[in-house]
Formats: structure tokens, sequence, C-alpha cells
């Protein structure tokens, strides 16, 4: 098959980039390696991948010869409050828009990234996709409106909500890449909040299955949780890293942060009967892999 991923310079979208790649399929890359944090760990996650530089709020996409699309692109980020809103409604709502528009002019399926944020502090725990959503943050709004938008366009699209996807090549603004490298460096770490609040934490290679199973596999209109099997909060995982590391970590806490809920725990029920599909990595041997990333890393640096 020939896809198109949209993202894959990013963390989710190089990871399943890579693996389409080893299953035999053609993909084009997509990405417009925005500064949201520094374009060159972009270009290492590219490297090997048939990129194009596309900026999908305003270039066209050519979806001539494809057979389906994933589009990962995004603006990621809770902390989407106050001057930076107007980026999230351009790389979120009105990029997406403009893919729904080129997949249902060349009718191709979509599979779409969206997020756990959209439930914002759920009814329910664990969460399952009948949940009214409910999202405390613009990043969460715009998510949930590209699935709106979706649904508008009746278009052959599967949504996705990941929950706390964590691996190798995290963002540099994530939690997990953030504590390792406060561990390597031996320098302190500041916690929003109490660090009692708690996530289904997705490893990145159980995500990138689940996400190919739904182009795979999924019916038009479906909608999944993809998180992982394990939940924790922020105090034991950094606990956890701390005993992989044998390091001690100088956590600080700082205020809680504005959109950031206290839980999030994945329902996954459906997407399991649907796809056969179900989170396989523990977090602890995830964080292993986490560290031996982000230390090798260091020592290349």
């Amino acid at each position: 098959m020939r896809y198109v991923v949209t993202g894959a310079a990013g963390f989710v979208g190089s990871h399943l980039a890579q693996a389409l790649l080893e299953e035999g399929h053609d993909v084009v890359g997509v990405d417009c390696f925005t500064d949201y944090y520094d374009p060159a760990e972009k270009e290492e996650n590219a490297r090997g991948l048939d990129m194009r530089r596309l900026d999908l709020a305003e270039e066209p996409l050519d979806l001539g010869g494809v057979d389906g699309v994933f589009h990962l692109a995004a603006q990621a980020g809770v902390r989407s409050f106050g001057d930076v809103f107007p980026l999230y409604v351009r790389r979120n709502l009105i990029a997406t828009q403009r893919v729904l528009e080129a997949c249902v002019q060349a009718n191709v399926r979509v599979v779409l990234a969206s997020s756990s944020s959209v439930y914002g502090e759920a009814e329910a725990y664990p969460t399952p996709e009948d949940t009214r959503p409910r999202p405390i943050s613009p990043y969460g709004i715009t998510k949930l409106g590209c699935e709106q938008l979706a649904y508008a366009y009746r278009a052959d699209a599967v949504v996705l909500r990941y929950f706390t996807v964590y691996g190798p090549r995290q963002r540099p603004d994530m939690f997990f890449r953030r504590v390792c490298e406060s561990l390597l460096a031996g320098e302190p770490f500041e916690i929003y909040g109490s660090g009692e609040q708690s996530r289904s934490f997705t490893y990145v290679g159980d995500a990138v299955a689940a996400t190919a199973a739904a182009m795979e596999r999924a019916p038009a209109g479906a909608v999944y949780n993809v998180g992982g099997g394990d939940e924790a909060s922020m105090l034991e995982a950094i606990g956890l890293l701390e005993q992989i590391s044998g390091r001690e970590l100088d956590v600080r806490h700082v205020g809680a942060a504005q959109g950031d809920v206290s839980r999030t725990k994945a329902d996954v029920t459906r997407i399991r009967a649907a796809l056969g599909w179900e989170p396989r990595m523990p977090l602890r041997d995830g964080l292993e892999a986490m560290w031996s990333w982000a230390s090798a890393r260091v020592a290349a640096g």
C-alpha cells in the first residue's frame, strides 16, 4: 500500500512511518518542521524517509495514487492558553480541515490522531469512548473540533484518542523526556502540582500497532481509545525511573498547570473487541527503553 503520514518527523509519526516501511509499504512523510522544538531532532527522526515539507494549513496535499492517510500532524501540548492559541487553531483545526477535504475529494481513508484531552476531567474511570467530552484546555478543544470535522465531512475516517504516549524520541517538553534528562544531568526537576495526578501511559510501539490496525480493519466512523494498561501517578513513574537509572531525582513542586487533568485511564474494551488490539508493553519495560534511548542520546551528544 502507499500511505501518507503527516507529522512523520515527529515522535509518534516517525515511529509509525518506520513501522509501515518495515511491513513493506510505500510511505510518504509530510511535515512542516515547526520550531515548537529543535527542528534538528525532527530531521534526525525523518532520516531515511521520503519526506515532503508542507504546511498543511495552506499548501495542497497531493493524494494521487495514495491508499490511506495517517494524520498525526498537530500542534501538541495542553498548555495552550493565551497568545499561542492561534497556532492551535491553525495547525490543528485548519490543517485538519484541509487534510479531510483532500481525503474526501480523493476518496481516501484517513486515520485521525486525537487525544484523551477531549475528555477533560472525565465522568468515569476507566473512560469509555461514549463519555461526554468536556476538554479543559484549548488544545483539547481543537482536537475535539478535528473529530467533529471528520464527522461533518462524512469522511472515511477513524479517530484514535491517544493516552499519554511515551518512548524513545519523545518531544523535549514531555514528562518522561524531561525526567530522564534531569536524572542524567543531575539537575532539579520541576513537577506541576502535587505529582499525584495519574496517567494511562501508552508505549509508542503499542500506539503504532493500534494505528496501523485502525487503517486496515476499523469501520468508517469508528472512535477508539488507545491507552496503556498501566496507570501510574507522576511520582510513581519518577520512582520507577529512579530505580531503572540508579539515580535520585531532586523533585521540586510548582503550581498546577492550567488545562492539566488530574487523571486519565483508558477503557480499551471497544478497540480490543473490534481490532484485537490491547497494550502489551508494561510501564517498567517501556521506561527501560526510554532510559536507554535518553542515555545513549546524551552520551552521543
